[in-house]
């Protein structure tokens, strides 16, 4: 009765199985629907198994590798020097302040030392590179009438008594340490961690969490709640970040199910059935399981970006769940049988619904041109999120539907609200009136202006960092808070862009060596943005002057060969990152104020314009080390990634808009309110002070990829009813009665999901949900209203 290329608004009625061929339809659906029970059974034993998997094996983490551009030569330079330069990565500083006294106190020296021993015997720990007041490394020089002479900083025989204490004051003002270990203030000082790429005695990846619980429970709250003299701790670094990021998915978890709550209410709200309403949510959350278990099983993490991807996941299965529910609802209302009315929805649908999931997977496949490992994991377990859709949402709810149907009072108020809306007015009506040339014109001028002015605007977006501390938290988290305080306590920052001066083996001391790298100092020092720079020229200018009585006039690099020697070598002992053991690599350290992107850009520019202008085979100048130069060359990837990676989505998606459509007008028509919509999300941006970065470049293609699903479900109905003969004003109203609402709630639905984010305490997490809700209200928007005006134009005639 019913053939498989039956694709008009509504289905044959059929009362009765017997009136329906089992043997109709293509293999697929015969496959399926003949064999319900196994469908059934099949997934609910993968459900089971693929929970089992989940729940035993999943994990959260994050790795400091993963989240640099590894291919980008700036990180190359870094890791193939990252054993020369220690310090100069993944490190951790842990400022200790006095709020009742200064560092001279003995109780206050008692509670650094106990602490400095926490940390160094902490795993992961790079244990030979701490420095602190209490490090050993940490010394001063002086000369005198009998040559130089140094020591520790902390006296070895510090007993806490007022000539100790005298002697420490003393050593700390010769070692010249005041705003580096020590606060300007007198009132704090500084202990540096720098930390492995992998635990030693493990052999396994520094376990964030882990480390970040050991600094809060073991350290900070331990010793600010300990009796005696009272310590506040503040900890900055990319571990200590991390950990705060992965510490912050536990509330995260809470928005889940928040998000699951609205679906449920707004489903509900629509249907006013519960058993159609409890599957459409059971299958999108049989959905997350099965991709956290897939997830799992194939060895993936879950990490501060990736914890998103089940968001999503579950809020496009809600979308294409609705799709079907509708469907098949409005099919039992017109008097169908459920099973039948499954197997009809089933084949108007499946199409387009699997080609709007194969567009949500290109959105998040694309992602795999950054060259970030983070984010390409992003991809791989995004991607493999929405294939097990097809099986979840696509298959087996139209299989359970066909079961349990949906109740009679939801089927009968679903089609006459949707007949007596388009018929007799109301918005449905309404939105139908922008097929005619009166409405349709003026739709398209008005969203040529909005389109206009957001391009302008969009000209503004900056990549990078807008903001000063990490942009991750908010400004008011801990971590920004004890940023803050150690940038304004301490006269060198934690944003450190390094250049590195590679020589031959005792290449670095050589007199033209140091003169070049003292005048890339100099350049970088009139830079806007570098508060100081520190290279190995400083400490021998230091020591040669010395060596003269302090005279000033020998603060100057000699041309003699043995006055260079014998001041790397007086520097070594104080200063031994400075150079490694042969000299073949020595860094130019420029401490910045800021890791904003401009600044960034400015230090970056002009280090490559003086590596090009006075590099050579004897001394190279390589980019770059340094947190700000690791930032600097994700900013890079960034840039070049970021309208690749629209060039790849948009091409993908209109490729698949042409396979299911066959009309080039059809997929015009389709693809350009998604351009409209991404125009508005950069203006946006800028507006929101929010830069392009590592967070915020999937966005814009999420929104394509999952945008684009309003478009193919509205126009493979009206491009249908046009083939089969009615004009573009019927077919459209025909449209929206079938899908058009559904439309709209799916765009409710998906916004209500991802706006929760807003309020979660990492911020790139409420960047990326206020985008996305925005990117899902105005791709609903120019579905329901470009899409007709649109049409008029470019689809009067059957495509």
């Amino acid at each position: 009765m019913a053939a498989s290329s039956h694709t008009l608004d509504q289905a044959p009625v059929v009362q009765s199985l017997g009136d329906f061929d089992p043997r109709s339809g293509n293999a697929l659906e015969r496959l399926i629907f003949n064999n319900r029970l196994a469908v059934v059974v099949l997934c609910g034993l993968a459900t089971l198994a693929l929970a089992v998997i989940a729940f035993s094996k999943l994990s959260f983490n994050a790795s400091f590798e993963k989240m640099i551009p590894q291919s980008h030569p700036y990180i190359q330079n870094y890791l193939e020097n990252r054993k020369e330069l220690r310090g100069l990565g993944n490190a951790l500083r842990v400022v200790v302040e006095n709020p009742n006294g200064d560092i001279f106190d003995a109780r206050y020296q008692e509670a650094l030392k106990q602490i400095n021993d926490e940390l160094f015997l902490t795993p992961g720990v790079d244990r030979a590179w701490v420095k602190s007041l209490w490090a050993p490394s940490v010394r001063w020089n002086e000369v005198t009438e009998e040559g130089f002479q140094g020591g520790p900083v902390m006296p070895e025989s510090y007993d806490g008594s007022p000539k100790a204490t005298e002697q420490l004051r003393l050593n700390i003002a010769r070692a010249g340490i005041v705003g580096r270990f020590v606060g300007a203030d007198y009132k704090s000082s500084m202990i540096f961690v720098p930390l492995l790429d992998k635990d030693p005695a493990t052999g396994q990846a520094i376990d964030y969490r882990a480390l970040s619980r050991t600094l809060e429970d073991g350290i900070r709250t331990k010793f600010e709640n300990a009796p005696g003299a009272p310590v506040r701790i503040h900890i900055i670094g990319f571990a200590k970040l991390v950990g705060d990021l992965i510490d912050g998915l536990a509330q995260v978890m809470t928005y889940f199910a928040i998000a699951a709550l609205i679906a449920i209410a707004v489903i509900y709200a629509y249907t006013r059935c519960t058993r159609s309403t409890a599957l459409v949510v059971a299958c999108s959350m049989a959905a997350v399981v099965w991709q956290l278990g897939l997830v799992s099983a194939f060895g993936f993490e879950l990490d501060p970006f990736s914890v998103l991807v089940p968001f999503l996941i579950f809020a496009i299965g809600v979308s294409h769940g609705a799709q079907k529910m509708n469907g098949i609802m409005q099919d039992i209302g017109r008097g169908t049988h459920k099973l039948v009315a499954a197997r009809f929805t089933f084949r108007r649908l499946f199409l387009a619904g699997i080609t709007a999931l194969l567009a949500d997977a290109v959105g998040f496949a694309v992602l795999v041109v950054i060259d970030i490992p983070m984010i390409k994991d992003l991809a791989i377990t995004a991607s493999i999120g929405v294939a097990v859709l097809i099986f979840t949402n696509l298959i087996l709810l139209p299989v359970l539907l066909s079961y349990t149907g949906v109740s009679t009072r939801a089927a009968e108020r679903s089609l006459s609200s949707v007949d007596a809306a388009a018929e007799q007015g109301g918005v449905w009506g309404w939105l139908g009136h922008f097929t005619e040339r009166r409405w349709a014109l003026p739709t398209i001028l008005v969203s040529a202006v909005l389109t206009a002015v957001g391009f302008a605007v969009s000209h503004n977006l900056k990549i990078g960092d807008l903001e000063a501390g990490a942009p991750e938290l908010r400004a008011d988290s801990r971590y920004n808070r004890d940023n803050a305080y150690v940038t304004s306590h301490y006269a060198l920052s934690s944003d450190q862009f390094a250049v590195i001066v590679k020589t031959a083996a005792e290449g670095c001391l050589k007199y033209q060596t140091q003169v070049e790298a003292d005048r890339l100092a100099w350049e970088l020092r009139q830079l806007p943005g570098v508060q100081t720079t520190v290279f190995l020229g400083d400490a021998i200018r230091q020591i040669t002057a010395g060596s003269y009585e302090g005279n000033p006039k020998w603060l100057t690099l000699a041309r003699n060969q043995d006055v260079l020697n014998y001041g790397a070598q007086q520097a070594s002992t104080n200063n031994p990152d400075l150079f490694n053991n042969d000299c073949s690599v020595m860094p130019v350290i420029a401490y910045l104020t800021d890791h904003r992107a401009d600044t960034l850009d400015r230090i970056a520019a002009a280090a490559d314009r003086f590596a090009a202008e006075h590099g050579t085979p004897e001394r190279q100048f390589l980019l770059a080390a340094g947190s700000a130069g690791i930032e600097a060359a994700t900013n890079s990837v960034v840039r070049d990634a970021n309208r690749t990676m629209l060039l790849y989505v948009y091409g993908a998606v209109s490729v698949l808009c042409l396979i299911t459509f066959r009309s080039w007008r059809a997929t015009v028509v389709a693809i350009l309110p998604l351009a409209v919509t991404s125009i508005l999300c950069e203006a946006l941006m800028v507006m929101l002070g929010i830069g392009v970065k590592v967070a915020t470049l999937p966005v814009i293609a999420l929104g394509v990829g999952i945008g684009v699903d309003y478009a193919l479900y509205l126009l493979s109905i009206q491009l249908a009813q046009q083939r089969a003969g009615a004009s573009l004003a019927v077919a459209y109203r025909r449209a929206l009665q079938f899908t058009g609402k559904v439309v709209a709630l799916v765009g409710v639905t998906l916004a209500a999901g991802v706006v929760t984010w807003a309020w979660s305490p990492i911020k790139f997490q409420g960047d990326m949900g206020i985008l996305l809700t925005f990117m899902f209200v105005w791709n609903m928007v120019g579905a329901l209203v470009l899409i007709p005006a649109l049409s008029h134009f470019l689809l009067r005639k059957p495509a």
